[in-house]
């Protein structure tokens, strides 16, 4: 099927997803060189920030390649996420491995965030009970929480937390040896791919503490600048992301599988978070989250215009958030908990946010 030559009326039903689908097939096709490229471009980068923090003598400096390495990691973590939906290039196998090289700085196992994220995320969308990353609490199963897990919900969803929350909820508990009452399915994949990262962790610190002593550093900075740093702001970078995706006043969260599947989520579950000066190119167009979500197999380079044919052919259908530090954090204050009842976000005492 061809797209409409009309935009389709607000107030008209929402054409099916494989109706949507269809106005978006000229724009699956994939390519091999130019994601093998841009994979390589990103740890060229990556290496040398790092080598600007072994070799830097300000602290400053070592601090900023830190961050901006962090920064990186973010980037190849993208490109590792279109090769586990099959997107980055026409060859399966070959995405298997680039998704897994790509992985490797983010320490994420590669066939568990395949399940973690393709199978349950992208599956069951905002469904709460199947869709785990950043589904709210009502306010009856946040005032049952214990004392110190009411105050973890409540550093995660700050403002400030989003890095703690990827950390410790996704990372650690479900990505990097996570015990069988996180993931009951045991595969002998995920342990392999669990070793993988650790080797690539092990190398990583030993590589730092070998340039610390032939430099005569403090092993300590080393690591802290060289490691620790890089992988809070990823943990960081990661955590944000998500949280915009799928945390507005608009978006809707379901705790009812029939009603999930009648509002056809792939639109209504997610926003696309605009900025100024093309700051989401550096991001390889992941906050084109909408077009996205609709179809998994439109790869990095060509969701930019996929998200524009949609939000031409959906008018006032699509969450569009310009972004803003002031949005970010009002969002933060207001949107704690969810009323799935009435489908509206509220604050800890119940107070609805609209």
């Amino acid at each position: 099927m061809t797209a409409p030559v009309q935009p389709i009326p607000p107030g008209d039903p929402l054409p099916h997803r494989k109706i949507l689908r269809s106005w978006l097939v000229s724009l699956s096709g994939r390519t091999t060189v130019y994601p093998i490229v841009l994979l390589l471009i990103d740890y060229a980068i990556f290496a040398a920030l790092i080598a600007l923090v072994v070799f830097a003598r300000s602290l400053w400096l070592k601090f900023a390649g830190a961050l901006l390495s962090g920064f990186v990691i973010g980037r190849l973590f993208i490109i590792g996420h279109d090769a586990c939906h099959q997107s980055l290039t026409p060859r399966r196998t070959l995405n298997k491995w680039l998704g897994r090289i790509a992985f490797l700085p983010s320490l994420t196992p590669y066939s568990l965030w395949e399940v973690g994220h393709n199978v349950v995320h992208h599956g069951y969308t905002n469904l709460k009970g199947f869709d785990f990353i950043w589904a709210p609490l009502s306010l009856a199963e946040f005032r049952a929480l214990s004392a110190p897990r009411r105050m973890m919900e409540r550093i995660y969803r700050s403002g400030w937390g989003p890095g703690l929350y990827y950390m410790i909820e996704i990372w650690w508990r479900r990505m990097f040896f996570p015990t069988k009452a996180a993931m009951p399915t045991r595969r002998p994949v995920f342990f392999r791919d669990c070793c993988l990262v650790a080797v690539y962790a092990v190398f990583w610190l030993g590589g730092l503490v070998a340039a610390a002593l032939a430099t005569g550093q403090s092993v300590f900075v080393l690591l802290v600048f060289g490691f620790a740093v890089p992988f809070l702001f990823w943990c960081s970078m990661i955590g944000f992301v998500v949280y915009v995706h799928h945390t507005h006043a608009r978006v809707r969260w379901y705790d009812d599988r029939t009603a999930w599947a009648n509002a056809q989520p792939f639109i209504s579950t997610t926003v696309h978070l605009t900025f100024k000066w093309r700051f989401g190119a550096l991001m390889h167009h992941i906050m084109e989250h909408t077009a996205h979500h609709l179809d998994m197999s439109i790869p990095l380079y060509r969701l930019e215009e996929a998200q524009s044919t949609l939000e031409t052919l959906l008018p006032e259908r699509i969450v569009i958030q310009p972004f803003s530090w002031r949005w970010y954090f009002s969002t933060a204050q207001h949107c704690k908990l969810y009323d799935f009842s009435t489908q509206q976000w509220t604050d800890y005492q119940g107070r609805a946010y609209s």
